[in-house]
């Protein structure tokens, strides 16, 4: 009898082993992404802009993805005036965050509140998967839902157009001076009067260069914006503004439509 018992205990151990060891790993995604929630639903008198945002959690395996989405409210079950953020870790869903200052984003108005769910849903798996081309660019989305308006998202992106230009444009201005200012005194006349007499062809090289960068900027956001509508499925244009733009008038035009 003791034989069997041991037997019978050595089996079922050697069993929990097979089971953990064939206990299947976490399917890991390639960047970590946090959910946030903004409820302005109740605004606090006189408390600054951002104050009511608040981080859910974070995750970066398709099985917490899964059973966060789950268990978390869907957009259309949001109070009126509340926003749910889908973020990468690290990036804050605020204008003033570094990441964000100098973007922009895609809009799209939802025709109804199963539309929002659907399209924040799909929105979600095609970050997370990696769909995009572009996927460095993206900071994240924004489901709105507004009760006196139409309910909307919107996806972040890191740069707007105009602004990757001036940066390229104030670093090949800074390249130039340090040029010449680490030049030795004996050549720095040289320089100057070389550079005088091209002044035209640096003029006409930045500008070149600003037309080309500009190209490349809009032909990525032009990008993720059509990308972004096959991934939601709606036919109805959707637009493109900046964060600056935004910053400066609440009701700002947009400025690319595809």
């Amino acid at each position: 009898m003791a034989a069997v018992a041991n037997e019978a205990a050595a089996a079922s151990i050697e069993g929990s082993a097979t089971e953990t060891i064939e206990k299947p790993l976490p399917h890991k995604l390639e960047r970590k992404w946090t959910f946030w929630f903004d409820n302005q639903s109740k605004p606090n008198q006189g408390a600054a802009w951002g104050t009511s945002l608040r981080k859910i959690y974070s995750f970066d395996t398709v099985e917490e993805f899964w059973c966060l989405y789950e268990q978390i409210f869907k957009p259309s079950k949001l109070p009126g005036n509340a926003d749910f953020h889908l973020f990468r870790a690290g990036i804050e869903p605020k204008w003033e965050d570094p990441v964000c200052a100098t973007g922009g984003k895609w809009s799209v108005t939802s025709s109804g509140k199963a539309n929002l769910d659907t399209m924040w849903l799909e929105t979600l798996m095609a970050l997370i998967g990696e769909q995009f081309d572009e996927a460095d660019e993206i900071c994240g989305v924004v489901a709105s839902v507004r009760r006196q308006r139409q309910d909307k998202l919107a996806l972040w992106t890191k740069t707007a157009a105009n602004e990757a230009v001036q940066v390229v444009i104030i670093s090949f201005n800074q390249s130039i001076y340090l040029a010449l200012v680490n030049l030795d005194d004996i050549f720095l006349g040289y320089m100057i009067f070389l550079c005088r007499q091209k002044l035209m062809n640096v003029r006409l090289t930045r500008a070149l260069l600003a037309v080309t960068i500009a190209d490349f900027m809009i032909a990525d956001l032009m990008s993720i914006g059509r990308k972004w509508k096959e991934v939601i499925d709606v036919t109805n244009k959707i637009t493109y503004s900046f964060h600056d733009d935004s910053k400066r008038e609440r009701n700002a035009k947009s400025r690319y439509t595809v």
